[in-house]
C-alpha cells in the first residue's frame, strides 16, 4: 500500500472558485509531429519514397507512402504519474517508457469505503451501454465491502429503461431509482453515462443540478471535446474525473460476474482527473475502476482519452474492421471463392484465431504461426495496407483532435428527431446485405469452439491496419499504456470475441451511438481506399516494402504488449452464441 499522502493527480490543478460558470480551458501548445521515422532509434526508416519509385505507379498502392515526409522528431509521450493514499501504484516500463498503474482485484473492494470517504450516494445516469454494467458491478462491490454507500439510477421521466433498472434490482421503494435531475441533485459522485450527443445537449442543466464539492464522473472524454470546441470548461465548483473501461458495458458486466469465481477477471480502464476541487479526485477515481471490476487501471487524461477513443471506434476497434472484411470478403468471392468460406477467411478468421492469438501472444505470434509460402502472402497484403490504412486514420485522428467528428456526432443525434419541418433519419442497420446473411448460415453450422481459419491475406491487411493505428497514437503522443488498450487489447480481448459469437454487423448495430455513427461514415472509406490501392497494387505484383516487414518484425511494441499480457486477466470473455447484449434501448425499440 502506498505510503499516506495527499490524494494528487500530476496533470491537475486543485480548483479555487466556486463559481458554476463555464470557463475557457487553457490552451495547450501545439506541436508538429512527422510519420515517417520509427519512434525507436534502433529501427530502421520506412522508406516510403524510395517504394513509392519501386513500385512505378500510383496504381502500386504507395502513393500514399511517397507523400510522407519527415518533418520533426515527436517527444516522448508525457508522464502520467499520481499519487493515491488508499491503492498501491506499481511502475512498469513499456517500450523504454515508465508508466504507472495500480492492479484490481476483488481483494481489494474492502478499501472502498476509504476510497469512497465522504460519498454517501453514487448516481449512475443513463441506462445505456455502460449504465447497467457499471451500476450493477458498483453495487455488488460495495455490497461485498459492507458499504452502506446507495448506488441509485437516474433515468428521464417515461424512460422505459426503468422496467429493465426494476429487473435487476433498482426499484423506487428501496431508493435506489429515480428521477435524472432529482438523483443528480442528491448524489455526491454523479456518474454520467448517457449517450454522447445528449451529454452535449443537456450538459448546462445536469451541471446546475450537481452539489458543489460534488464530483462528476465520465467514462469518455466526449463532453470535455465538446466544451473545449466552443471554448469552455467544467465549473470549478465540482471535481471532474474519469474512468474509462476498454470494452462496451456488457463486456464490463460479463467479465466481473465471471470474476467471481476466478479474481482478476474483467475490462481494464483508464483513468483521468480533470479537475480535484478537494484532493479526494485521484482515489474516488481508482476506487470506481477497482469497483468495476478492473484487472487493472492506467492514467490518462480526458483529452487523450477522448481522442484515442473517437479515434479508435472508427479504426481497429469497428469502423476498420468492418471496411477491411467488407473490401476482403468482395474481393475473395469475386475471385471464385465459395462464400461461406469467403466468409470464414474474413470475419471469422479476424474474430476468431488472429485476435486469439494477438491475446495471448501478440502479433508477432501471427506471423510466426504461417508457413513459408503463408508469409509471403501477409507480407504482401501488410505492405500494400499499411499506408492506405494509415492515410484514413491520420485524417480521421485529426478530424477528432480538430472538434470536426465530435460535432458531427452531435448534429447526427439532433437529426434522429423531427425538426425544422424535416423528417427524422435515425440510424437504420446494415445486418440484411449478403455477407452478412452468409454470417448468420456460417455461425448456424460452426463448431463449438471453432476459431475460423488463420488466412494469411487477411491476417497481413488485419495487422497492418493495427500496426498503422499504434503508430498515429505514437506520433500524437498517447502514452504506450493507452495506444495498447485503445489498439489492441480492446479489439481482442472485448469487441471481436462479441463479434465472432454474433458477427460485425451485429456489433455495428448494437454498440454505442458515438461508434455506431463512426463506423457508418469511416467504413466505406476503408473500404474503398483498401479496394483501390491496396488490392490494386498486390494485383499489379508491386514490390514489398521491406523496411516495413523489418520495422514490424522489431517494433518495440511487441515488447511492450507482452508486459501488458503478463497482466491479462487468466480468464477469456465467454460470450455463448445466444448471448444477449442488446442495449436496453435498441431492444425495446425492435419490440
Amino acid at each position: 500500500m502506498a505510503a499516506a499522502a495527499p490524494t494528487s493527480f500530476s496533470a491537475t490543478t486543485a480548483a479555487t472558485t466556486s463559481s458554476k460558470t463555464l470557463t475557457p480551458p487553457t490552451k495547450s501548445p501545439s506541436i508538429s509531429l512527422g510519420f515517417l521515422s520509427s519512434s525507436s532509434p534502433s529501427l530502421k526508416p520506412l522508406r516510403a519514397t524510395a517504394a513509392a519509385s519501386r513500385a512505378g505507379s500510383r496504381a502500386s498502392g504507395s502513393a500514399s507512402a511517397a507523400r510522407m515526409v519527415s518533418v520533426q522528431t515527436v517527444r516522448p509521450p508525457a508522464s502520467q504519474d499520481f499519487e493515491t493514499s488508499v491503492f498501491t501504484k506499481e511502475k512498469i516500463n513499456l517500450a523504454g517508457y515508465d508508466e504507472y498503474i495500480v492492479r484490481g482485484g476483488r481483494h481489494l473492494f474492502k478499501l472502498l469505503p476509504d476510497a469512497f470517504k465522504g460519498i454517501k450516494q453514487i448516481g449512475v445516469i443513463g441506462w445505456g451501454s455502460q449504465g447497467p454494467a457499471q451500476a450493477q458491478n458498483l453495487r455488488d462491490s460495495l455490497a461485498e465491502a459492507n458499504s452502506d454507500i446507495v448506488v441509485k439510477i437516474g433515468l428521464r421521466k417515461g424512460s422505459s429503461s426503468f422496467a429493465e433498472a426494476r429487473a435487476v434490482g433498482f426499484t423506487e421503494e428501496n431508493g435506489t431509482l429515480g428521477d435524472i435531475y432529482e438523483t443528480i441533485s442528491n448524489s455526491d459522485l454523479v456518474l454520467l453515462l448517457i449517450s454522447d450527443s445528449a451529454q452535449a445537449d443537456n450538459y448546462e442543466k445536469v451541471f446546475s443540478h450537481m452539489k458543489p464539492n460534488s464530483i462528476l464522473g465520465l467514462s469518455h472524454g466526449f463532453l470535455l471535446g465538446h466544451l473545449q470546441s466552443m471554448g469552455l470548461d467544467f465549473p470549478k465548483n465540482i471535481s471532474v474525473i474519469a474512468v474509462c473501461p476498454k470494452g462496451m458495458g456488457p463486456s464490463v458486466r460479463r467479465l466481473y460476474v465471471q470474476g467471481k469465481e476466478i479474481n482478476g477477471a474483467g475490462i481494464n480502464a483508464s483513468f483521468g482527473v480533470h479537475q480535484d476541487a478537494d484532493g479526494r479526485a485521484t482515489d474516488v477515481a481508482l476506487g470506481w475502476s477497482v469497483a468495476l471490476g478492473s484487472p487493472f487501471t492506467f492514467a490518462t487524461t480526458l483529452e487523450q482519452e477522448y481522442k484515442s477513443d473517437i479515434f479508435g471506434e472508427r479504426g481497429i476497434l469497428l469502423g476498420a474492421v468492418h471496411g477491411i472484411v467488407e473490401s476482403l470478403f468482395r474481393r475473395y468471392t469475386e475471385n471464385g471463392m465459395a462464400e461461406d468460406l469467403a466468409y470464414k477467411n474474413t470475419v471469422e478468421s479476424i474474430t476468431g484465431i488472429i485476435s486469439k492469438t494477438i491475446s495471448t501472444k501478440g502479433m508477432l505470434a501471427v506471423y510466426n504461426a504461417l508457413n513459408e509460402d503463408e508469409k509471403k502472402d501477409f507480407e504482401a497484403a501488410y505492405s500494400a495496407s499499411y499506408y492506405p490504412c494509415m492515410d484514413i486514420l491520420y485524417e480521421c485522428y485529426e478530424d477528432v483532435a480538430s472538434g470536426s467528428e465530435i460535432r458531427s456526432v452531435v448534429l447526427a443525434g439532433r437529426r434522429f428527431y423531427d425538426k425544422e419541418g424535416l423528417p427524422s433519419f435515425p440510424m437504420g442497420k446494415i445486418d440484411q446485405t449478403r455477407m452478412w446473411r452468409v454470417g448468420e448460415r456460417v455461425r448456424a453450422t460452426r463448431p463449438a469452439g471453432d476459431l475460423g481459419p488463420l488466412y494469411p491475406f487477411t491476417a497481413g491487411v488485419f495487422v497492418a491496419l493495427m500496426m498503422a493505428q499504434i503508430e498515429i497514437l505514437r506520433k500524437k503522443g498517447h502514452s504506450y499504456s493507452e495506444i495498447i488498450n485503445e489498439s489492441v487489447i480492446e479489439s481482442v480481448d472485448s469487441l471481436n470475441p462479441f463479434m465472432h459469437a454474433r458477427g460485425v454487423s451485429f456489433m455495428v448495430d448494437n454498440c454505442s451511438t458515438t461508434a455506431r455513427l463512426g463506423s457508418r461514415k469511416w467504413a466505406p472509406r476503408f473500404d474503398y481506399i483498401l479496394t483501390q490501392q491496396a488490392l490494386v497494387a498486390v494485383d499489379n505484383n508491386a514490390p514489398i516494402n521491406r523496411d516495413l516487414i523489418s520495422n514490424f518484425l522489431s517494433d518495440p511494441v511487441h515488447g511492450a504488449i507482452e508486459v501488458c499480457a503478463e497482466l491479462r486477466p487468466t480468464v477469456d470473455i465467454s460470450v455463448p452464441a445466444d448471448a444477449d447484449f442488446v442495449r436496453p434501448e435498441l431492444r425495446q425499440s425492435a419490440n
